[in-house]
């Protein structure tokens, strides 16, 4: 078998997603600071814009998961969906230029980048299977998960640099130019997407009722998804306030805003490497338990930190890390159990269900951290997202997983488990 690393289509799907990723944090710390520093924006339009770029998964995700069961090539529609999101993202510096740039573009161009981003995530997952074989998709998941955390732990740094040297709008350039690299790559890999039925078109409502059905029966894929729906709330309730929080309350300077996404990112990093092989020692039940064990980790550190500058970065900066090992570990075993429990037909709308529940989230996240840092103030917003994040742990350790982690553990302690080549029950 040829290694992932080795196998051309896999690299310029993995590159292509780098670059995106890469510019994407640019725009993530650009996008905030010329709204607070030069557009003079409230907590309520912090909350709204952060909110933009994950409405588009409460509207479109469910269609457009049915979409990408029903097309025969899907390759064709994530190069359009990049060209799509690097022509927005340009719009930004024109128009701060021009003398145009208000929040209600930013708020707008978020609305475009997050439609493209739900198709992208939409038609990724049922596209992997064209380009890695079943026995390496956990390996290629974790692959794709260290392009996020790569991208986290240079991205920040990089952005401070160009906000300084060019400003922030103008910085957004980069973001842009990323978007035309990735759907170059994307153009360039060469596998033939597989004949497959087209199953005869039905009403839509229909097909996207299969995909909900299908995930509410499985108890497993429920519980996941419940719980990333949790944290994925809480997580950017935290972030619409999060920029205002560290300039204003714990006086960090522009460079240095962005050090949370650092240190995830260099958390990411490892737990990209580090999951393949846990998961086969362990089992994804008893990883994914464990896992979430970790994740209020950093908003009990965002929420607590006070003192010195050198401090706040110290401390966010390595609660951060070891959330973003945690993070990473989980999202590899999750996405790798979806594939494993959904039936074929259903990849595209399972998928699109999940992320519909799981980044709308993110949208409703947002806005109540808007309302939340009006109403309560900026650090006991901090505070009621810690207390929300701890929900995310009963949602998996009230589930069928822990069952199934006994069961592997039992299996593996038995004394003829090796040599009778008894092997994780998933």
């Amino acid at each position: 078998m040829i290694p992932l690393r080795r196998q051309r289509d896999y690299r310029l799907l993995w590159s292509a997603r780098a670059v995106t990723e890469a510019g994407s944090e640019v725009s993530r710390l650009a996008v905030p600071l010329t709204a607070v520093t030069l557009l003079a924006a409230s907590p309520m339009e912090m909350g709204v814009l952060t909110a933009a770029a994950s409405l588009p998964f409460l509207f479109v995700a469910l269609p457009i998961g049915a979409w990408a069961d029903r097309v025969r090539r899907r390759r064709p529609v994530l190069v359009a969906c990049e060209l799509v999101s690097g022509t927005a993202v340009l719009t930004v510096p024109a128009a701060w230029l021009l003398g145009l740039l208000t929040v209600h573009w930013l708020i707008a161009v978020a609305l475009v980048v997050g439609t493209c981003t739900v198709t992208f995530r939409n038609f990724t997952i049922p596209h992997l299977t064209s380009v890695v074989g079943e026995s390496q998709r956990t390996e290629a998941i974790a692959g794709m998960q260290s392009v996020f955390s790569i991208a986290q732990l240079g991205g920040p740094g990089l952005a401070g640099v160009l906000v300084s040297v060019l400003s922030a709008p103008l910085a957004m350039l980069v973001n842009a130019v990323t978007f035309v690299a990735s759907a170059l790559c994307l153009r360039s890999i060469r596998a033939v997407e597989p004949e497959r039925p087209i199953p005869p078109r039905r009403a839509l409502r229909q097909e996207i009722a299969e995909g909900m059905s299908a995930l509410a029966r499985h108890p497993a894929l429920r519980a996941l998804t419940l719980c990333g729906m949790t944290v994925n709330l809480f997580a950017a309730a935290q972030l619409a306030v999060y920029v205002l929080y560290a300039v204003h309350v714990l006086g960090l300077p522009g460079g240095l805003v962005g050090i949370s996404m650092m240190g995830f990112g260099a958390g990411g990093l490892v737990g990209a490497f580090l999951a393949p092989a846990v998961t086969r020692r362990h089992g994804a039940p008893r990883v994914l338990l464990a896992s979430v064990l970790f994740f209020p980790v950093g908003f009990l550190a965002m929420a607590a930190v006070s003192g010195p500058v050198w401090w706040c970065v110290l401390l966010i900066g390595l609660a951060e890390a070891v959330v973003g090992v945690a993070v990473v570990c989980y999202s590899v075993c999750a996405g790798a159990e979806t594939l494993r429990e959904t039936p074929p037909p259903l990849i595209g709308r399972v998928n699109a269900s999940i992320n519909f529940l799981t980044q709308g989230a993110l949208g409703i996240g947002g806005l109540l951290g808007g309302v939340a840092g009006e109403l309560l103030g900026l650090r006991p917003a901090m505070w009621a997202c810690f207390a929300g994040a701890l929900l995310t742990i009963p949602w998996l350790w009230l589930s069928p997983l822990v069952g199934q982690a006994r069961d592997r553990r039992a299996i593996t302690m038995r004394p003829d488990a090796h040599r009778a080549g008894v092997g994780p029950t998933m």
